[in-house]
């Protein structure tokens, strides 16, 4: 059954990456984009690594994709390549997805509820505590390296962002 759910994810990630690539519009290739995320944090949920697939979603899907869709914005891009004629039918899945969500969760409330396990679990560090421990023991130092990086690039998108607002029009 894991198999069916792998190739399930690798499928529907290789097909939204060459979106990312091919599609002409910025935010339909920001949306493959965001699809190919949660696929992502989905195989990250059947290799039981839950916490990244959590770090995946919120960091990547919150943050780097509302920094591609901000620079999207900056573009300006033209009003009639923002708006589509299939808003009726996006909204339309967009009431049935919401209705299927609320009735998934009603019934997860209302389904009995299973007996508990008898078997003690292991006892051991949790998947969270075992990366937190690489983390800041084993790979300290490139974690510190790539935060450096990450600071002088936002420091130089600052410094080109605002050359441009104080050069004169032309």
């Amino acid at each position: 059954m894991d198999h069916i759910f792998f190739f399930y994810f690798a499928a529907v990630i290789a097909a939204t990456s060459l979106l990312v690539v091919a599609l002409r519009n910025p935010v339909y290739s920001a949306l493959s984009l965001l699809i190919m995320f949660f696929h992502v944090a989905g195989l990250y949920v059947t290799l039981h690594a839950e916490f990244l697939a959590a770090v995946q979603i919120v960091v990547y899907a919150g943050a780097i994709l509302v920094l591609y869709l901000f620079v999207v914005m900056l573009l300006s891009i033209k009003s009639e390549e923002r708006y589509h004629n299939q808003l009726p039918l996006a909204g339309l899945l967009g009431v049935m997805l919401c209705t299927e969500v609320i009735l998934l969760f009603i019934k997860s409330q209302t389904s009995a509820i299973a007996p508990a396990a008898t078997a003690d679990p292991v006892a051991g560090p949790g998947n969270t505590e075992m990366i937190g421990e690489a983390l800041y023991s084993t790979y300290l130092f490139p974690f510190e390296v790539a935060s450096l990086i990450l600071l002088v690039a936002m420091i130089g998108a600052i410094i080109l962002a605002k050359k441009g607002i104080n050069e004169p029009a032309q």
